[in-house]
Parts: structure tokens; C-alpha cells; sequence
């Protein structure tokens, strides 16, 4: 699994942040190659109506904190990304 920290533009305005302006994310994306994981966190992103995406930080979670059940529990976005794949989260500010 890697996780990622990603700034895209958004089409319209949501949560704080008006059309065109850059927003803030963290991407978990449960795949074992970069480069595919790197593809799928910016078709998600495209896919929500968000452009000029930029992967800013990667990091590849290791399989033993994903084993330990207590560990994935503790953080939701985690735990998104171990049950469906992928967990998209908005920052709230830069």
C-alpha cells in the first residue's frame, strides 16, 4: 500500500475552497507497485472533477503495519483503503 500527499485543482467550489483554487489531499492507495498506484490516486482524483494534480510525497506502508489489526483499526482512512482499495481525504487547509 503506498499513501500519498497530492495538491489538485478543483472544477467547483467544495469545502472551503473556491473553483480553480489548489486543494490538499491525502491518498492511500492499496496497490504494490508505485507506478500503478500512482496512476489509480490521480484517476480518482480525475474522476471527482479535480485537475492539475500533483503527487508531492509518496511513502509505501509496509506489509507489517498492515497485518496488525489493532494498527489499521486505529485510522479510518487506513482501514478505508485495506477494505475497498483506495481513501481519498481533504485536507481542510494547506
Amino acid at each position: 500500500m503506498y499513501v500519498f500527499s497530492v495538491n489538485a485543482k478543483s472544477r467547483k467550489k467544495i469545502d472551503g475552497f473556491a473553483a480553480d483554487e489548489m486543494v490538499p489531499f491525502i491518498v492511500y492507495i492499496n496497490f504494490r507497485d508505485l507506478f500503478g498506484a500512482e496512476q489509480l490516486c490521480q484517476l480518482y482524483l480525475l474522476r471527482g472533477d479535480f485537475y492539475d494534480i500533483s503527487i508531492e510525497k509518496r511513502k509505501m506502508i509496509a506489509d507489517k503495519f498492515l497485518i496488525n489489526k489493532e494498527h489499521v483499526k486505529a485510522d479510518r482512512a487506513l482501514q478505508e483503503a485495506v477494505d475497498t482499495g483506495y481513501s481519498v481525504q481533504l485536507f481542510e487547509a494547506h
